[in-house]
């Protein structure tokens, strides 16, 4: 599969050498190519405008707050009919999130609807991402997105990342991204609390279901 993923940060180098490790085909796009940080070297830096037009699978890993600035200016023709992974999260200045009645998630499907946008990964931290398997248990990633085959294609680039099937919850529409992307504000204070950025959230179920356990 092509993949081009926005973001030269820490996130869109890291899944872009785990994917490529995979065998997928694998670009990063950046404003300025040429003064970009080369990383590994295992993965081309091209022009945002190349990393899209290339791909079948779009992840943007940009900063919140500046991902529909940069999604816009590439265009929406050029993101058409493309799988939008989205695994960014707003903050502003003093910490707090930018997105809050809507989800950064909800408001870029909205403003591409030609796009199928799923919405994952932002729950845990780079390395996790990549390498669940590092944990000492098993952990939970989610999914929210509204297009059934855009969540099945992603749910395939998350077997090759190392998450199983039972790592898998599908949250439902592109709605829940806002569950996904406020828990980034627990993630925060359990990093504190523990010291590290590299743990997981596992959701456990009762040992028997009755039917006071469904809503």
């Amino acid at each position: 599969m092509r993949i081009g993923i926005l973001g030269t940060g820490h996130v869109g180098p890291t899944l872009a050498d785990a994917w490529h490790a995979a065998g997928h085909e694998v670009v990063i796009g950046s404003r300025k190519p040429e003064e970009a940080e080369p990383g590994s070297g295992r993965v081309p830096i091209v022009s945002n405008e190349e990393a899209v037009a290339g791909a079948d699978v779009v992840v943007n890993a940009t900063p919140g707050t500046a991902s529909l600035a940069l999604l816009t200016s590439v265009g929406a023709p050029a993101l058409a009919g493309k799988v939008l992974l989205d695994v960014a999260v707003g903050f502003t200045e003093d910490g707090n999130l930018s997105h809050l009645g809507e989800s950064l998630g909800e408001e870029l499907q909205r403003s591409f609807p030609g796009t199928p946008v799923v919405k994952t990964l932002c729950t845990v931290d780079r390395l996790v991402m990549v390498d669940p398997g590092s944990l000492e248990g098993p952990s939970t990633v989610f999914l929210s997105g509204d297009d059934p085959a855009a969540k099945a294609t992603v749910r395939g680039l998350l077997h090759d990342l190392g998450w199983t099937d039972d790592a898998l919850l599908d949250l439902g529409g592109i709605a829940t991204a806002r569950g996904q992307e406020h828990f980034s504000l627990l993630f925060i204070g359990i990093a504190g609390g523990t010291g590290t950025y590299r743990f997981g959230l596992r959701v456990v179920m009762p040992t028997e279901r009755t039917a006071a356990d469904t809503h």
